[in-house]
């Protein structure tokens, strides 16, 4: 069985409880998840299973969406409203609706992000987190991330509290996001709530929860969930092929570099619908193109 589970991730669970689970209803070991999400986080995390493992690293890479609260008056160890306060600050005039519109305004684009010390990214082989909880403070590395957008959805001034949705870049976290948002409005900030309804092209309506796979008797009722491997790397642009040339992809053959070079790279192969492959620029031949992932064979070639 081969396809992508557009799953809603509840709340209590992290992301390896999630492919653990999936494991013992779908009965194969071959599972894995396509980006964290916090244990108090519900939202779409899709899951491939079977051949649709190799584009793991693909749908990884794709833009997410969040609904997320932040709250002013208090910044927290964790950035959000688990951890331990660490400072307070009475909100005394709490912003206007223009002000917090033109706040995040200054956010689009491309800018940099300073990761939470709660937090999986690894300094000098060990997760910044280890060192939270030893107390250890060590330096952060400093990454770009994107805001394709971002929009106010409400606000309560007697909560102290702002909504809003946006939509980024992979690595964007955004508890930070809601400290940084804060700070510009001068007041310690965390967040309050997060929701991600929107993996790539996997979103919130579409999502399958567990109490309905649990439902499913039947594999063919289980099967019925899955989306097809070309959903999950559909934001890569791709290249019709021959029958002739199918052939050669299935077998991760090197190819002549097209004369119209692709929008992405990598990009997919594909043949009548159905995807053979991911290709990609060859980085040491000008006039080639070499396989990363062939779908159509169980070894991964050309690498």
């Amino acid at each position: 069985m081969d396809g992508i589970l557009p799953l809603w991730k509840p709340r209590g669970m992290t992301s390896h409880d999630c492919v653990m689970k999936i494991r013992r209803i779908f009965k194969t070991r071959k599972v894995g998840h396509t980006g964290t999400l916090d244990p108090e986080v519900e939202g779409v995390l899709p899951i491939c299973i079977g051949k649709a493992t190799k584009v793991v690293p693909f749908l990884t890479d794709t833009k997410k969406t969040y609904i997320a609260e932040l709250k002013l008056g208090k910044t927290t160890e964790t950035e959000d409203s688990y951890g331990e306060i660490v400072e307070t600050m009475e909100v005394e005039a709490f912003p206007e609706t223009d002000e917090i519109d033109t706040c995040f305004k200054s956010f689009l684009g491309v800018t940099e992000q300073i990761p939470p010390m709660y937090s999986a990214v690894k300094v000098n082989g060990k997760k910044l987190y280890e060192y939270a909880r030893a107390n250890k403070e060590v330096e952060r590395p400093i990454r770009n991330i994107e805001i394709y957008s971002i929009k106010r959805l409400a606000q309560n001034k007697n909560d102290q509290t702002i909504r809003f949705q946006v939509t980024c870049s992979k690595g964007t976290y955004i508890r930070t996001l809601c400290v940084d948002i804060g700070k510009r409005l001068g007041y310690p900030a965390h967040m309050s709530f997060l929701e991600r309804t929107q993996t790539g092209n996997f979103t919130k309506k579409e999502a399958v929860t567990f109490e309905q796979l649990e439902k499913t008797a039947t594999e063919a009722e289980r099967a019925a969930w899955l989306k097809p491997l070309l959903s999950g790397v559909d934001h890569l642009s791709s290249i019709e092929v021959s029958e002739q040339i199918k052939r050669k992809v299935q077998h991760g053959q090197k190819l002549p570099r097209p004369d119209e070079l692709p929008r992405t790279n990598p990009f997919l192969m594909v043949h009548h619908g159905e995807l053979l492959a991911i290709y990609q620029l060859h980085e040491k031949s000008k006039q080639e193109i070499k396989p990363v992932r062939v779908f159509q064979l169980d070894k991964k070639v050309g690498e």
